[in-house]
């Protein structure tokens, strides 16, 4: 799974083809709030976190193993977690949880690169430190649909495109970077959605 293929004039790896089909298709679903889509979400981490350890992205490794649990537990809030254990609505942050997860982000930044530089091998421990702290606490409010996720996503994934390009990982770099133009959209959609302008079908929602 790990022989080099050309696909379209891009460097790429069956598994890092694997790993972008299963990650479109959960955007596709998430396009219908489809709560599916969080399977697939499971799925593309698994198959991920293989690619990013052959990378030596180590934080990013980790991280899928995270988004695996978290995403058993977005999983159920999407179902259950309303007050009447409903399906959620789309909310928003008060200040007070605008600067928790700043400060979350913060102090996951400086911990897991400080750990990255001091126990791995990585050549990127700040960048792979910064993006994995954010990702956490964008795949946390992703869960409890926090239209604030998609601000955390459309600043990590510009990122991630730099990174993955580093990385020679070309085909994840064109996946981040379809992310960037669809969390945009989402932010658009679930605005909508929680200004009762739309019944939230539309919102797109990505890792």
């Amino acid at each position: 799974m790990n022989e080099t293929l050309n696909l379209f004039g891009l460097a790429t790896t069956p598994l890092e083809l694997l790993s972008f089909l299963l990650s479109v298709a959960t955007v596709l679903l998430n396009i219908r709030q489809n709560h599916w889509a969080w399977l697939f979400a499971i799925l593309s981490s698994a198959t991920y976190g293989v690619v990013f350890y052959g990378a030596r992205l180590y934080g990013d490794m980790a991280l899928q193993l995270v988004f695996i649990s978290v995403s058993f537990w977005g999983w159920y809030q999407w179902l259950h977690g309303s007050a009447a254990h409903d399906k959620l609505a789309v909310t928003e942050l008060d200040r007070r949880g605008v600067a928790i997860a700043a400060v979350a982000w913060l102090a996951g930044f400086v911990l897991l690169a400080w750990f990255l530089r001091a126990f791995t091998d990585t050549d990127v421990p700040r960048m792979d430190g910064f993006l994995t702290a954010g990702s956490l606490v964008g795949q946390v409010l992703l869960s409890r649909k926090k239209v604030e996720n998609w601000h955390v996503w459309i600043i990590v994934d510009v990122v991630y495109v730099a990174l993955y390009i580093h990385k020679n990982l070309m085909l994840t770099a064109v996946l981040y970077g379809m992310f960037v133009l669809m969390a945009i959209a989402g932010l658009f959609a679930w605005r909508k959605s929680m200004d009762g302008e739309g019944d939230g079908a539309e919102a797109v929602v990505l890792k």
